[in-house]
């Protein structure tokens, strides 16, 4: 099934691509690691095949986004439990809150979605179990002249890979694979699990 390293890249390219573009498949919601090893599940909402980008939408004012801005290390980790597949990446990430990749980010989402950036910020304190969102949006989509002060926190987090460990599962046994991009090639190798 897996023999070929140029195979396992290629899978993990469709992986990557189908995890962006489809809400079901497991690998929509990897866990995203920054430098000071912090993770959490965020949503990917692209993967440039070509150029090894992974685009995440973010508030500007995230505690993770300064943790990039400060050390722009950034790793995550992909499962998917029906194939037993783990996909493991690093590279370097960045944010960015105004220019072309952020405006048509926004410009695709929409205002249910853009809400999410209208509230304090993540990690402001709470009196009370809170979802952020100013009340008047608790469970309303706003219009567009409601989100306009939204746009002002919007972000996206692009990671650009750099490495790459490929882990299958198997009862007769795991096989284990590390990928190394040096400008716009790859050298490949079989590690044990």
């Amino acid at each position: 099934m897996f023999e070929q390293l140029d195979e396992i890249r290629a899978d993990c390219v469709n992986r990557l691509i189908r995890a962006a573009r489809d809400r079901k498949s497991p690998m929509h919601t990897p866990v995203i690691v920054t430098a000071d090893v912090d993770a959490r599940v965020m949503v990917l909402r692209a993967f440039e095949a070509d150029a090894w980008r992974l685009r995440l939408h973010t508030d500007a004012r995230a505690p993770k986004a300064q943790a990039i801005i400060a050390d722009p290390r950034v790793a995550a980790v992909f499962y998917d439990k029906g194939t037993k597949i783990q996909i493991r990446v690093r590279g370097t990430g960045r944010i960015e809150a105004n220019g072309p990749v952020a405006d048509a980010a926004w410009a695709a989402s929409n205002n249910f979605a853009r809400r999410c950036y209208l509230g304090e910020g993540p990690g402001a304190l709470s009196n009370s179990a809170t979802s952020g969102l100013p009340p008047e949006f608790e469970g309303v989509e706003p219009d567009e002249t409601q989100v306009i002060p939204a746009r002002e926190n919007f972000a996206v987090m692009l990671i650009d890979i750099t490495e790459m460990d490929w882990l299958y599962l198997a009862h007769t046994g795991h096989m284990r694979a590390q990928f190394t991009r040096e400008g716009e090639s790859w050298s490949a190798r079989w590690v044990a699990p």
